[in-house]
């Protein structure tokens, strides 16, 4: 990936915890984040509606969805410690911007996972939340085996 220079430092002492608690990485990572939830959920939304209606939505996730999902996930072991809930989703989304700068998935896989793990009545909040924390749980799943063990 023409990018890889940007991970240069990271990559010399790579390790769960340089990458989970890299704040440039969750800066980059928030807008991986919102952009594939936000593409996700209107690919989902579309199919569900009966209308036959094309929809379009954007929207920020959660800190709570995020930090569910790491937690659900087993890998709090990438967040620092004693990490609250706004420190664990910057985990998830610098775990998640590090997948796609090392080219592990594109942003086109991540949409499409998480428009496929999507599921429920998204015009629920609480069920929203709950279907969203799910989605995400699965992506964190699915990214591990191309994270560092230590």
């Amino acid at each position: 990936m023409p990018y890889d220079f940007l991970l240069k430092d990271i990559n010399s002492i790579l390790t769960c915890k340089s990458i989970g608690t890299d704040k440039g990485l969750a800066k980059i990572g928030d807008g991986v984040v919102n952009l594939t939830y936000s593409i996700a959920k209107s690919i989902f939304l579309t199919k569900v509606n009966k209308n036959n209606k094309s929809i379009r939505t954007g929207l920020k996730v959660s800190k709570k969805i995020l930090s569910e999902a790491l937690k659900k996930a087993d890998m709090k072991k990438f967040s620092k410690s004693r990490a609250d809930a706004h420190d664990l989703a910057d985990t998830v989304e610098a775990l998640i911007a590090y997948v796609w700068f090392c080219d592990k998935m594109t942003i086109e896989d991540m949409v499409n996972f998480l428009a496929d793990s999507l599921s429920g009545d998204l015009y629920i909040r609480s069920e929203e939340i709950q279907n969203a924390t799910i989605a995400f749980t699965k992506l964190l799943l699915h990214i591990k085996k191309f994270l560092p063990e230590s």
